[in-house]
């Protein structure tokens, strides 16, 4: 198809990814009340998972094309 490439998603879920950690560090303290380790994951989960996102959002296609 001639537009086939034109229609293709470039973001691949950086986003979303971004998002979700971001919503990990948010409500990690909140989660801290309930059990004391499950806050220090959710902390290190959404530090960990938002760097990804912003990896494959900002530098991934960056870094190819170069």
């Amino acid at each position: 198809m001639v537009h086939g490439e034109h229609n293709r998603s470039k973001n691949s879920g950086g986003f979303a990814l971004i998002i979700l950690g971001a919503l990990l560090l948010f409500l990690a303290p909140q989660e801290g009340t309930v059990k004391a380790g499950l806050g220090t994951i959710a902390w290190i989960a959404g530090i960990a998972i938002g760097s990804i996102g912003f990896y494959l959002k900002f530098f991934r296609w960056k870094i190819k094309k170069a």
